[in-house]
């Protein structure tokens, strides 16, 4: 098939729907949407998506850059591979979202809103991996990145979030981020509305929300800054060897959830603050009306924060460090 990125742009279906070269098979599902087959037989079922915030663009690249190598048979097709760009309408128009938050409407709560294009997204998103995953076996090691960047700057600007998970995270998953050059690993305590929750609660996938940057529109990014996270990525695909690790990455864990309750809001924080700043305890972080929110902990971290979400969603997430996790990482 033509460019991977340049046809999920243009909006139409490709001629050629399915082919094979060398090393794998591929099967075009839908906009967006493209499976892999390695010709002999393998123990890694992989999904990669990205795209799921349509001005994200920096892994969109990264991710297209190396499916093209498949594509042309320059490379061999280690895992079972499902290519998911999340957002087509919104990748188009370089913007986050066109109506609501495609990565807020998993596990079906996409039933819960009105009937616009990302709930129906969502949804097929939901059914692509499903038969995706089911077309395996029990056996196979299951694993789902989702590639992002951040609308703000960050103290880290290369970083991870796992959903809750009830299974202790495996050392090669946590060791592969290290390798993908992330500098902080923040660790969910509660469900959530985000892909990865839906991969890792209803498939078991070990799944990791990829932080790479913070969002430019296409063209614009730096790659450079992100190559220990692409050659990571080359290793699982290709089988080339993993990057040697930096530093271990920092470990957090979400001791709060600041969640925009109604139109009369306030987030007590500047449009420059960083991800993961630091607040003492006692600080007034949001209120809404009667509703106020304080820094709870000796220190607390600030994740995400964004005043301008709909009501109802998560306005913010606030941190403790694992220092236990800290301390046995040898930090």
């Amino acid at each position: 098939m033509r460019d991977f990125l340049q046809q999920t742009l243009d909006g139409n279906r490709p001629v050629i729907s399915s082919g094979r070269n060398t090393h794998l098979s591929w099967q075009w599902h839908d906009d967006g949407i493209l499976e892999l087959t390695p010709h002999q037989s393998t123990s890694m079922a992989l999904v990669v998506s990205a795209g799921i915030h349509g001005n994200e663009t920096a892994p969109v690249e990264i991710l297209n850059a190396l499916t093209t190598s498949l594509l042309n048979g320059e490379k061999p097709l280690m895992p079972r591979l499902l290519l998911i760009l999340g957002n087509p309408p919104a990748l188009r128009a370089g913007k986050r979202y066109v109506r609501c938050d495609v990565n807020r409407l998993f596990g079906g709560r996409w039933q819960q809103y009105e009937d616009t294009s990302e709930a129906r997204r969502a949804w097929r998103l939901e059914q692509a991996m499903e038969n995706f995953y089911q077309a395996g076996n029990n056996e196979e090691v299951r694993w789902h990145l989702d590639l992002h960047t951040a609308i703000r700057g960050s103290y880290h600007p290369r970083f991870g979030v796992l959903p809750l998970n009830q299974r202790p995270w495996p050392e090669d998953f946590l060791g592969w981020m290290a390798a993908a050059g992330l500098e902080a690993l923040v660790f969910h305590r509660a469900p959530g509305g985000t892909f990865t929750h839906y991969s890792c609660e209803h498939f078991g996938a070990l799944s990791c929300t990829l932080e790479l940057g913070k969002a430019q529109p296409f063209g614009e990014n730096d790659l450079t800054q992100f190559s220990a996270a692409r050659n990571a990525l080359a290793a699982l695909l290709f089988g080339e060897p993993l990057p040697e690790s930096g530093e271990t990455p920092r470990r957090y864990r979400v001791s709060q959830q600041i969640t925009r309750t109604n139109e009369h809001f306030t987030l007590h924080m500047s449009a420059e603050t960083l991800n993961f700043t630091a607040f003492p305890q006692g600080t007034l972080l949001a209120e809404a009306g009667d509703k106020r929110y304080y820094v709870q902990q000796a220190r607390e971290y600030v994740l995400f924060p964004n005043p301008n979400v709909a009501p109802g969603l998560r306005a913010g997430l606030m941190l403790v460090e694992d220092n236990q996790h800290n301390e046995v990482a040898g930090n």
